[in-house]
């Protein structure tokens, strides 16, 4: 195989050497400009798997570097090299597309963490099962995005920010956003923030040394030390009390800690995804967030939808659902019947994809035989989506006795059926899955014969 080769563009000399020495010593063969202009017509002229720049260059911005890569070479990383201190333009190009940064003075073991990151998205990594769709069920135009996006994501060290409703599955897209990037082989070490006693907090992110208060009776790793080369996922990060914002922030943009007990920061290896159901930005606004511990973990944000707002995967995900728990139960595979599929696809579902599998794993449960009916699900009165503009104007369940109600879903999809079917019986009972005589049996009990 070829040796990777780099581009490091920096318009001090001294540092050019530096970074060439480190790579060098790294069987990484390296091509350097002084300024913009020569790292485009190196750029134009030759292939990179590594691109490291100054922020500050003689003719230009690094920035501007980073959106022409952006542009011309997506594939390519790049990573910038910031002044101490600078932490908004580190921010600023994270948004811009660049892999990760490092700060002035340049650390050498940081440098050569975030190499051995960047080398991990070679033609080997590309070879990883990258689907996501077998775990991030969906095949509505927000999850296709949703899938999307992660891979791009999965390329970048940038902070993520993952916001949607409790049960919408924010931690498997944090899990996937890890699992598809150049950390998969690391921990991916999940924390709930709102769990933590306060007093605790401390210690349990940064660790503590032995004797450092009462009951240290030996050094303890903290979260960050854990997750050393992987992915630390705050979830409920809304939940963090003010003192430890002020840590946490600290910890991130220095990427080092100070166990409790100790005279110095350790330096860390971690890339951040976050999440809250909370309106964090209505937090900040409101003074029980830190507006600049926002700004850090909200790097890129990514919204999470509500089941309601994609009602057309509920088949889908209910026939996984189905399927697993069968297996979980050692049962025969179940079915919805359409009518509670139905009754499902206008449920607002307010626990959204938790909820779903809950109901099912009670309508499991309380069914009898391998077909499962609206009233096998024992959804609540008065919770149907009745914003749905397709079914605007039906009654709320909770307006009307829920036997009509369930009549009136029932109606619909059999009704639905014949059309599609040009009124042909025998063919609209095989669509709805039921027998010829079933169907006779429905339309003759509801008056549809």
């Amino acid at each position: 195989m070829s040796r990777p080769r780099a581009l490091v563009i920096d318009d001090e000399p001294d540092i050019r050497e530096l970074l060439e020495m480190t790579l060098g010593r790294m069987d990484i063969e390296t091509r350097s400009a002084a300024d913009l202009a020569e790292a485009y017509a190196l750029l134009a002229a030759e292939t990179f798997d590594l691109c490291l720049t100054d922020m500050r260059l003689p003719d230009g911005n690094g920035l501007d570097l980073v959106r022409h890569i952006q542009e011309q070479r997506p594939n390519l990383p790049v990573a910038v090299i910031t002044a101490y201190g600078s932490m908004d333009t580190a921010v600023e190009a994270l948004k811009a597309g660049a892999f990760d940064f490092i700060s002035k003075p340049v650390n050498l073991n940081t440098l050569r963490n975030l190499i051995n990151s960047v080398l991990k998205l070679t033609d080997d990594y590309h070879q990883r099962d990258r689907r996501t769709r077998d775990t991030l069920l969906g095949d509505s135009g927000s999850m296709r995005d949703i899938r999307s996006t992660i891979e791009k994501l999965s390329r970048s060290q940038a902070p993520v920010y993952i916001c949607g409703e409790s049960g919408t599955g924010k931690e498997l897209v944090a899990k996937l956003i890890h699992g598809k990037g150049p950390r998969a082989d690391s921990p991916f070490v999940p924390v709930n923030c709102g769990a933590i006693p306060s007093e605790l907090m401390e210690s349990e992110f940064f660790g503590h040394r032995k004797g450092s208060f009462t009951g240290a009776t030996s050094d303890k790793p903290g979260l960050f030390q854990v997750a050393a080369g992987g992915t630390l996922f705050l979830d409920e990060v809304a939940e963090l009390p003010l003192h430890m914002q002020v840590k946490l922030l600290r910890a991130i943009q220095e990427k080092a800690v100070r166990p409790v007990g100790a005279e110095r920061e350790v330096p860390t290896d971690v890339r951040i995804l976050s999440a809250t159901h909370r309106d964090l930005a209505a937090l900040v606004a409101s003074g029980e967030f830190r507006q600049d511990l926002y700004y850090r973990l909200n790097v890129i944000q990514l919204r999470v939808p509500a089941l309601r707002e994609r009602s057309s995967d509920i088949p889908m995900l209910a026939r996984h659902c189905l399927q697993k728990l069968a297996r979980q139960a050692k049962q025969p595979d179940l079915t919805l019947s359409e009518p509670a599929l139905a009754l499902l696809q206008n449920y607002h579902f307010p626990g959204n994809v938790r909820e779903l599998e809950n109901i099912l794993e009670r309508a499991i449960t309380l069914c009898e035989g391998n077909v499962i009916y609206p009233e096998d699900l024992h959804l609540p009165a008065g919770t149907m989506a009745a914003a749905d503009p397709q079914h605007a104007d039906k009654p709320d369940a909770g307006s009307v006795p829920l036997d009509t109600y369930m009549d009136n879903i029932e109606k619909d999809v059999l009704l639905k059926a014949l059309e599609q079917t040009r009124y042909n019986k025998t063919a609209a009972a095989k669509m709805l899955g039921i027998t010829f005589r079933a169907l006779r049996y429905r339309l003759k009990k509801l008056g549809l014969e």
